[in-house]
This record gives C-alpha cells, sequence and structure tokens, in this order.
C-alpha cells in the first residue's frame, strides 16, 4: 500500500487540531466569563391540588433552565429543592448534587404531593433543615449568598408573615413567584425588599419560563472585572460618634463582599465635613484583613457637610492614576451622608457620571432625597438607597451590590449557556467531519494501490 502523503496527513492534523483547540478555547473563555456568586440556593416549590400535572412540569423546566445558568459546585453554588403542599418534602439536599446534570436529572423526577398549601410550614423547613449544615449549607459568611425561591399559585393555609421575618433575619435572601390567582399580600409578606426586585407575578404556569432570565442573572456575577472602589463619608457632627462606629462596620461590610486582590477591586476611603481628608488611596491595601482594619482606625472629623467639595475631590483626586487609580478600569463611587450639603453639589455629581464612574448615594436621618438621586448613576432606584435609622444600615449593605462588567464582555448568563452548547455541537460535527474524511483517505489509499 502506497503510504499517505506525510504534507497531507500534517495539514489535516494541523487543521483538525487548530479548529478543535479554537473551540475549547472558545468554550474555556465563556465558560470563564460567567460565574455565579458562591450560593447557597433553595428552591420552595407549590405542589398543592390546584397546580395541575402539566403546570407542575412548566415549573419543572424553569427550575431546570435556571440551573442550567447556575456555575454548580462545591465551591460554587449548592442548589437544593423543597416540595410541599400539606406536607413538604425534601426532594433535593444541598449536599445530594455536585453537577448540574444531576440536579436537573433530579428535578425531572420531582413529583407534585396534590394537597393544601402551608407554604409557612414549607419556608420554616427551609429555614431549619434544608438550609442546615447537615443538608450542605455552608457556615453563615458574608462571601457565600444564602437564597430561596418560592413559587406559589395559591393562598396559604397558614402564617407565612412571622416565618418569612424570621428566615429573612438569619440572611436568607428571599424571592416570591406568584401565579395565577395567587395572594399578592402574601408574596409581599415572605419576600426580601426591595419588593419591586423580589416579588414577581405570572398570568399562568405557561409563561413562568420567562423569568429564567432574570434568575440566570441575579445570580451571574462578573469575577473577572477589575473595579475601583471609593467610599465617600459624610463625617459631619451631626452623625455622632456611635453611629459614625455603625458607619465604619457599613463600609466593612460591603468590603467583605468585594474580591479584593492585586487585580481585582481596589478600595480607597475619603472622609469629609467642612473640609475633605482622604483616610486611604486606592491600592494601597489589598487584602480584607488589612481594608477592614484601617477602616476602623478612622477618626472621626465633626464639623460641617461639604458634601459637593468630597464631590470635586473625588472628581479631581481620588480616581486620579497619581492616587492609585487603574487607566481602563471600571470606577465605582459610595457616597455616604446624613443630611443637606451646605455647598452646591449639581455640576460635580453630573461631572462624575459624565466620567463614566457609576456613582452609589447612601442616605441616613436628614439626608435629601433629592440629593441622593442627583448624585447617583441611572437607573437611580439602583445606586440611591435611603433609611431612617443608623442600625438598619447593614440592610442597605446587602441591598448594594457593585457587580461590573466590562461592555465588550456583558455577564449574559443565558447566552453563555447557548453559546457553550453552540460550541460543543461544533465539536461534535467536527469530530464526524474528521471520521468521514479519514474513510476517504482510507479509500484513496486502496485507489492508488
Amino acid at each position: 500500500m502506497t503510504p499517505t502523503p506525510p504534507l497531507f496527513l500534517l495539514l489535516l492534523g494541523l487543521i483538525g487540531a487548530h479548529a478543535t483547540v479554537d473551540l475549547r478555547t472558545a468554550a474555556a473563555m465563556a465558560a470563564g466569563l460567567c460565574k455565579t456568586r458562591p450560593t447557597d440556593l433553595i428552591f420552595i416549590i407549590d405542589s398543592s391540588r390546584s397546580v395541575r400535572p402539566s403546570e407542575f412540569e412548566q415549573v419543572k423546566v424553569f427550575l431546570a433552565k435556571v440551573i442550567e445558568g447556575l456555575d454548580v459546585g462545591p465551591n460554587a453554588t449548592r442548589v437544593g429543592v423543597v416540595n410541599y403542599a400539606s406536607r413538604v418534602k425534601n426532594e433535593v439536599s444541598l449536599k445530594t448534587h455536585r453537577s448540574k446534570a444531576g440536579l436537573v436529572k433530579a428535578v425531572t423526577k420531582i413529583e407534585p404531593l396534590s394537597t393544601g398549601t402551608m407554604t409557612g410550614l414549607a419556608i420554616q423547613f427551609a429555614l431549619n433543615v434544608a438550609f442546615s449544615e447537615g443538608e450542605g449549607a455552608r457556615v453563615k459568611s458574608p462571601d457565600i449568598s444564602k437564597v430561596a425561591i418560592i413559587v406559589t399559585d395559591g393562598r396559604p393555609q397558614d402564617n407565612v408573615k412571622d416565618i418569612a421575618l424570621r428566615a429573612r433575619e438569619a440572611g436568607i435572601e428571599i424571592f416570591a413567584i406568584g401565579v395565577g390567582r395567587v395572594d399578592m399580600s402574601t408574596l409581599k409578606q415572605m419576600a426580601s425588599d426591595p419588593l419591586d426586585d423580589h416579588v414577581d407575578y405570572v398570568e399562568s404556569y405557561s409563561v413562568i419560563e420567562k423569568l429564567t432570565k432574570k434568575f440566570q442573572e441575579a445570580f451571574c456575577a462578573c469575577s473577572n472585572s477589575a473595579t475601583d472602589v471609593v467610599f465617600l463619608i459624610d463625617g459631619s457632627k451631626s452623625v455622632r460618634p456611635e453611629n459614625f462606629e455603625l458607619v465604619k462596620k457599613w463600609i466593612n461590610q460591603i468590603i467583605d463582599k468585594l474580591d479584593v486582590s492585586d487585580n481585582k477591586a481596589h478600595v480607597g476611603l475619603v472622609q469629609y465635613s467642612s473640609s475633605v481628608r482622604q483616610e486611604f488611596p486606592l491600592g494601597r491595601f489589598n487584602n480584607k484583613k488589612d481594608l477592614k482594619d484601617a477602616v476602623k482606625k478612622m477618626a472621626y472629623m465633626e464639623r460641617g457637610t461639604m458634601t459637593g467639595q468630597a464631590l470635586r475631590y473625588l472628581l479631581d483626586n481620588s480616581f486620579n492614576a497619581g492616587q492609585g487609580a487603574r487607566p481602563g478600569v471600571a470606577k465605582v463611587g459610595i457616597v455616604f451622608t446624613d443630611g443637606r450639603s451646605q455647598d452646591y453639589i449639581g455640576d460635580a455629581a453630573r461631572k462624575a457620571k459624565e466620567n463614566g464612574f457609576k456613582m452609589y448615594a447612601v442616605g441616613v436621618g436628614n439626608a435629601v432625597e433629592d440629593e441622593l438621586k442627583e448624585i447617583a448613576s441611572e437607573p437611580t432606584g439602583e445606586h440611591y438607597f435611603y433609611t431612617a435609622d443608623f442600625k438598619a444600615m447593614t440592610q442597605i449593605a446587602k441591598k448594594l451590590q457593585i457587580n461590573i462588567c466590562q461592555e465588550e464582555d456583558p455577564c449574559e448568563c443565558d447566552s453563555l449557556v447557548k453559546f457553550q452548547k453552540k460550541v460543543e455541537d461544533a465539536l461534535q460535527a467536527l469530530t464526524k467531519k474528521l471520521e468521514s474524511m479519514s474513510k476517504r483517505i482510507a479509500l484513496l489509499e486502496n485507489k492508488i494501490v
């Protein structure tokens, strides 16, 4: 038999290897863009008699699609499923399945219980059992989110208000999805604040899938994005020393949620009253422990409230390369104040946003909401926060999410999942083509002989 020409074999090998490596690289890149925050997630699904079997199948499809968009794994997102009617059944524990395939398969096997609607009992079970360490939940930590997604279509036959409050106080973020003739007031009693983000309604189970994208994006964090974050803190005399200590704890709560490192989040801190004082610039501390220690040491300035002057300092100094800011890196300013500014803020607030800074405004007590909105980026509803009481600032820390995605690499989980599927299909098609080409070569070789 005449040997196959070496040049042809080499060419074929290079083409096949290059195409395969490119596709695998693309798949790896796609997988790396969308990382979900480490989360213990429990679905609590109503399978009472009002949910028809065909409708329950649609709920399972919804669950499966949300799971497909998650970064599932023991160190990433763990998923559990609680099924309820008049009784509660733990269908999937957080410790049971460590892969998407196993989870989705388990979800497809869930059967409806078809009795009453004891939603309160289901929440209590989730709090006491499903989110327990024995069932695979991780120890409470600022780095790990605890989330429950409740899907129901009716009015509960027991009390949900008190047990839902206990669950939220335990650090569980609750999303409530209502279908059809659901009692909307009950959904609001269960869900976390802000209610606009945590309560959803669909008219029928046939359209519940439209919520898939929302929940995929809710858990999606662009872990590859570097961010420069500067806190601008009001240290005026109206804050008072005891409340200033609460403000420092609040700053450290937010730092706990950031991915602080040389290549990811850098944090700077500025305090202002009648004058402005930089506590430390961006990049001085690149680990959470040193950052938090530096925040604790910040001394209270007292005196006036020159928020406009502080914003100008942010513009002219804090995000300057000479002060540690990195070129081409997303810039985030977090302004905290407890009162009306004693100077004009309009020009500096506008210029900060024109410069591309993402601005958050947080107000307490006598803070003026119109000023907060003027400082905050669009949409203002997601970038300004107000509470009357300093002790409630911990709730704002939980709501304030600093997730910056580069415009050229948007964190679109569902798009990436689809892309990965296309890559896998392309790899399979390429393998088949190579097999076909190999057979043709063998036939050509036989003809040459």
